[in-house]
């Protein structure tokens, strides 16, 4: 793919309206911070990301989290007041951890691990002990728009992680992830005062960063646009790798009576050099110690190159007072191109062999939304009914090569050797790649939230129809594949029930499952036998999860215990080479999270998750039993204008194959920050921010797996320096 430098010139040229238009719109005098040493005021947006009527959720105390989101086809709701376990971060939490990525910011969270894709450098969320695909990741409640392989936090005003099964609430996700958890992702929108905010930071390796947000709404706060714009650039804190990233963002909002409208334009690009790849041990090794995280084995001709535009557009309208419609759209086109060569290790000394693979990828994705919210009374019960129709359209252009000559090398001593020529397992033309997927998803969904003993007792009921279809093409012909199409329905039901025990405190119980489309037979058996029902597509998959738990929120604190039991199917052959569903992976978990302001000067954020993911006795693959996260900030009551944060990331051993031969060590990870705002008056604040990941430098296997099956590992992030400023003025 061609590159292009950064300019001004090259911004689009709606964004370049956009920041005309911002300067142009007609508004109040700028009110000046509120000085509370350390940060700017939190504000409440006037106009929502999602076009509701309640808006964006109020951050909680500490500002780090929020007191409600998003629950899919229930819209906005209190934390306290849905029986089911999730958790937003917000805006402020992004910034002051300079996080870059959506998977920096899910550092944060004790039931969700960051992992790879297969074979490429996408970020993969294990929630729960089961993949959500970043391009499974929800955008504002919509599938497939979020770039496929990486999203920059500048795009993000909140990242919300729903914990567990979540068909009902959101529909099955394409990609077919999704089943332990699901992530959504807000964009930003104008606050109730101007916003003027440049930052500049770079981080170790020498990569540079720069950042630009301005926000504005009009005098009678009708309309707001918000625009980002921001570019990194540089080598990584990894020998070997670079990385640079451009973006922009542009998001609107209108609200008037009834009547509330929404929409988004983003860009991104996204290219890395030289990648920490992949690594695969082979079967009957131990693990190996873990190479030095601050070199790269990858070898510099290895390249993933990535280009998204995407948009969406939401409206919201109250037919009635107790009526309310909404509707919305968005699309997505994709360019990828990469060269990979990820390490299989053959020995016990880290020598290994890696093949050249090639590949590109091209996306068009359509989807959108429409539904009704009714609210009225039955005698003493009150009823908010929500009915919903979604519809989710792909089509995938994919070619690829490999090369049938391998590089060879060690993990210890990692050197640069010549391409291999990509001349082997050729699939289509890479210049010109043909249509291999098309995919369709459907779904109808009804749901009824009951409230009783004066809004004490709460009951969630609903259903979601939901129609998978995937076609498959040859990628040489452009001819339909009719042996590699999928076409079922399944309808996943759910309840929820939540108990007020007192204003601060809350029991829940629900049961709810997730969907993804079922395997195809094989044609033959590992020892070479004709399958007997070679080709047969099987029902699609449940995965059936109870859960109960507490909820707590009392002043300044908050948190949450629960309980939770998953099954979900594994298809196998049986004595007769039959091809179906054998047996279950049941995951069995605990977990406990706490949020909030400790004192008026201690902020608290992290807990504990406990998870037994068992299959046939054996612990599935990068299912570690135990991770905790646990980050404190601390304000100085003598110097008000300077805050100190630490992080801990524990996550015990876990297994890269599924007999548990190959064990993975367990890993602790320490971060440290600090924080200091100076007043340069007028209005104007500038907030230093200095921060060391992984203080101790410590090398560990971060992850092993990623997609369903496979055991490769990842290296974790070496120590890495962060620093930046920032101006609101």
């Amino acid at each position: 793919m061609p590159r292009h430098s950064f300019s001004a010139t090259a911004l689009p040229p709606t964004l370049a309206l956009a920041l005309f238009s911002a300067a142009s719109i007609s508004q109040a005098q700028p009110t000046a911070p509120q000085d509370d040493g350390a940060r700017l005021e939190v504000v409440e947006v006037q106009s929502s990301a999602d076009a509701s009527a309640s808006g964006l959720s109020r951050p909680f105390a500490g500002g780090q989290v929020a007191e409600g989101g998003q629950v899919g086809v229930l819209g906005t709701q209190a934390m306290m007041d849905t029986p089911y376990s999730f958790i937003d971060y917000t805006e402020l939490l992004i910034q002051d951890q300079q996080a870059a990525s959506v998977g920096e910011v899910l550092l944060n969270d004790p039931a969700v691990r960051v992992a790879r894709g297969f074979g490429n450098y996408q970020q993969v969320y294990l929630v729960r002990g089961l993949p959500v695909f970043s391009d499974d990741m929800t955008y504002n409640g919509l599938y497939g728009l979020l770039p496929r392989q990486y999203l920059a936090s500048e795009f993000i005003e909140r990242v919300q992680v729903l914990r567990g099964a979540n068909t009902f609430l959101k529909g099955a996700a394409p990609g077919g992830s999704g089943l332990g958890g699901a992530v959504n992702v807000v964009p930003k929108r104008a606050p109730n005062d101007d916003l003027t905010q440049l930052t500049l930071g770079a981080r170790t390796g020498v990569q540079g960063h720069a950042a630009a947000d301005l926000a504005r709404r009009s005098d009678d706060g009708r309309y707001g646009i918000r625009v980002n714009a921001a570019r990194r650039d540089g080598d990584t804190a990894v020998d070997g790798e670079s990385s640079e990233l451009s973006m922009a963002h542009i998001g609107v909002d209108f609200r008037d009576g009834g009547l509330r409208v929404s929409g988004d334009l983003g860009f991104q690009d996204h290219r890395i050099e030289g990648g920490q790849p992949n690594i695969t041990i082979d079967p009957g090794l131990p693990i190996p110690r873990t190479p030095d995280a601050t070199t790269s084995i990858g070898q510099s001709w290895t390249f993933s190159d990535a280009r998204d535009l995407f948009g969406t557009l939401r409206a919201e309208y109250d037919l009635r007072d107790n009526v309310t419609g909404w509707a919305a759209f968005g699309a997505r086109t994709s360019e990828e191109a990469g060269i990979f060569a990820n390490p299989t290790v053959n020995n016990a000394n880290g020598d290994y062999t890696a093949s050249r693979f090639d590949n590109t990828r091209e996306d068009t994705v359509l989807t959108g939304e429409a539904g009704l919210r009714v609210r009225f009374n039955t005698g003493t019960v009150g009823h908010q009914l929500s009915a919903s129709a979604a519809s989710f359209e792909l089509q995938s252009k994919n070619a690829w090569a490999m090369s049938a000559a391998s590089i060879t090398g060690n993990l210890y001593a990692p050197a640069d050797v010549p391409p291999p020529v990509p001349d082997a397992f050729v699939g289509g033309d890479l210049n010109n790649p043909l249509t291999t997927i098309k995919t369709r998803v459907h779904s109808l969904t009804l749901a009824d939230q009951m409230s009783l003993l004066d809004d004490r007792l709460l009951i969630t009921l609903g259903a979601r129809y939901q129609q998978l279809n995937d076609n498959s093409y040859d990628n040489t012909t452009g001819d339909r594949l009719s042996d590699a199409s999928y076409d079922d329905s399944a309808i996943t039901p759910s309840v929820g029930v939540v108990y007020k025990l007192t204003p601060s405190l809350s029991a829940y119980a629900n049961y709810i499952e997730g969907l993804q489309k079922g395997e195809r037979a094989p044609a033959l058996t590992p020892g070479g036998d004709n399958v007997a029902n070679a080709g047969e597509a099987l029902a699609p998959y449940r995965t059936k999860q109870s859960e109960i738990g507490l909820k707590f929120e009392r002043h300044t604190l908050g948190g949450s215990v629960s309980l939770y039991r998953s099954r979900k199917p594994i298809a196998a052959l049986d004595d007769n080479d039959v091809f179906a569903v054998q047996d279950h992976q049941h995951n069995s978990g605990l977990e406990l999270m706490a949020y909030g302001l400790l004192t008026p000067d201690l902020s608290v954020l992290g807990g504990v998750s406990y998870l037994d993911a068992d299959v046939r006795g054996n612990t599935a693959i990068g299912s570690p039993r135990t991770q905790a996260n646990f980050n404190m900030e601390y304000r100085l009551p003598q110097f008000t204008d300077l805050a100190l944060d630490g992080r801990v990331i524990y996550t015990s051993t876990q297994f890269a194959d599924a007999a548990n031969q190959q064990q993975l060590d367990s890993w602790t990870r320490l971060d440290l920050g600090a924080r200091y705002t100076l007043p340069l008056g007028n209005a104007t604040l500038l907030t230093l921010r200095g921060r060391v990941e992984n203080v101790t430098g410590e090398d560990y296997w971060a992850s092993a797996g990623g997609f369903p099956g496979a055991g490769y590992l990842t290296v974790g992030a070496p120590r890495t320096w962060l620093l930046s400023a920032t101006l609101n003025f």
